[in-house]
């Protein structure tokens, strides 16, 4: 099977068997969805969602926060991972969202990254999300999985991840692929365990086919 053919036939099964996809991250608004992702930097979803209804109760707005310190930011996100560095990034992201984007939150994937603790991966994810922006977000369970299945090959980056999946998958599909290879990865093709055996995509997925070699 050549990847064109893995690429369709991942497609068709995803489109079959998981026609919604979408963020399990809480957020009622494009400033709660962003700071529920760099919250989500190795950290699950789960833990941010416990995390962000005390946090948006404190700090509403990106003005609010923007105003806030350190430490007090940090009281209300120490149980997720690398607080010390998020909190200074979400004042930060703040700060720039209000002095260089007044308050509003920008469409754009290259001005995102200007944002601190803002990288290509939640600029993608923004944009992708809030924006319906055809955007490829590639997180540790997208680079994972899409190797496995066969969906890219020698990638050593992120960024080679997204431009082989961005060059096979059609743009209208591109964000909602996005969360069938996270929740793929999440769910069945964890890991440490990969659930192979039980996945319905053994059938067409490079490593399977190795497993029986």
């Amino acid at each position: 099977m050549n990847k064109k053919e893995r690429f369709e036939k991942t497609i068709e099964y995803f489109k079959k068997n998981m026609p919604v996809a979408e963020t399990e991250l809480n957020y009622t608004n494009p400033y709660e969805l962003l700071v529920a992702v760099i919250l989500s930097a190795q950290c699950t979803d789960k833990r941010v969602n416990k995390i962000t209804p005390a946090f948006f109760k404190r700090f509403p707005t990106a003005e609010v926060l923007a105003v806030s310190v350190v430490d007090e930011v940090y009281d209300y996100i120490k149980t997720c991972s690398y607080p010390n560095n998020k909190s200074k990034n979400l004042i930060g992201m703040a700060n720039t969202l209000v002095n260089e984007f007044n308050g509003k939150i920008p469409d754009d994937i290259n001005q995102l990254q200007k944002l601190p603790g803002v990288g290509r991966k939640t600029a993608n994810v923004i944009a992708s999300v809030v924006f319906n922006k055809p955007a490829m977000a590639v997180d540790t369970h997208v680079f994972r999985v899409s190797a496995r299945l066969g969906l890219t090959s020698n990638s050593k980056t992120p960024l080679e991840t997204e431009k082989q999946l961005v060059k096979y998958i059609p743009q209208n599909l591109l964000s909602i692929a996005h969360h069938w290879l996270i929740l793929h990865g999440r769910y069945v093709c964890l890991a440490r365990k990969p659930k192979c055996y039980e996945c319905g995509l053994n059938q067409f997925c490079k490593e399977f086919e190795l497993l029986g070699k």
